[in-house]
């Protein structure tokens, strides 16, 4: 790749995503070791005992968790105050904005593409009348789109969720036990669907080779110009046409 380098990310951008990763692990880690149920904890009995050690008790663990849950709520709030024109609303006009006809192609190629290589998908997407090119993509690409999708609606209920079970604790009577057991159960299923969802976020931006590029630029904040051209076709075009400078 040469060395022209594209501007995808801004300094507010880079600092939430690793603001938010760095909230994600310690809340998933501490959220996974509040199960006492031996039976549904996913990495058996030994974990939560070691953590819940670590944190001097149950109640000290759930503090933890809380707390950081609140911080993260709370610079979260502070961003979408600060940001919502600039970042916030582009960003959910940019993943709800669908293409059907061009995403759907686009999601089938892809996976095709990843596990079968070039030659096998075109020959696959033949009979449905496609060549076998990958359709152009904007900021984001399909996949990134639907993912973030999840991630936003899964944020919602875990906040939702999470505001209940604190509320609970200084709100609710033991008739509303029901509504702290149900939200309990949604938190955790939103989480595990978080999860699974930022697993493969990890997987395709940092092991994945042909994503690394991306990986970089949650760093450094550009990525190469033949990367913008190749994977984000449409924005680079539109960027090109609206913020020459942005090309450096």
């Amino acid at each position: 790749m040469s060395k022209t380098q594209v501007q995808r990310h801004t300094r507010w951008g880079i600092f939430i995503h690793w603001f938010n990763a760095a909230c994600w692990f310690f809340l998933l880690a501490t959220g996974v070791a509040l199960i006492s149920n031996h039976d549904l904890n996913p990495l058996g009995a030994w974990y939560p005992a070691t953590v819940r050690a670590i944190f001097g008790g149950g109640a000290n663990l759930l503090a933890a968790h809380w707390g950081l849950g609140l911080v993260w709520l709370a610079v979260w709030l502070v961003y979408l105050v600060m940001h919502m024109s600039r970042f916030v609303a582009p960003f959910i006009k940019e993943i709800f904005t669908l293409d059907p006809n061009r995403d759907l192609e686009w999601m089938i190629k892809k996976n095709l593409q990843m596990t079968l290589g070039y030659k096998m998908m075109g020959r696959l997407v033949k009979p449905l009348g496609w060549d076998g090119h990958i359709p152009p993509q904007g900021y984001y690409n399909a996949g990134q789109k639907l993912v973030a999708q999840v991630l936003v609606l899964a944020g919602a209920v875990l906040v939702a969720t999470g505001l209940m079970l604190v509320s609970s604790k200084y709100f609710l009577s033991a008739a509303d036990a029901w509504v702290v057991q149900w939200s309990i159960t949604i938190h955790f299923i939103a989480a595990g669907i978080t999860t699974a969802l930022l697993i493969l976020h990890i997987y395709m931006a940092a092991i994945s080779r042909d994503e690394r590029p991306a990986f970089i630029s949650m760093f450094s904040g550009t990525v190469p110009l033949e990367y913008a051209q190749h994977h984000h076709q449409l924005w680079y075009q539109e960027l090109s046409e609206q913020k020459p400078s942005e090309v450096v």
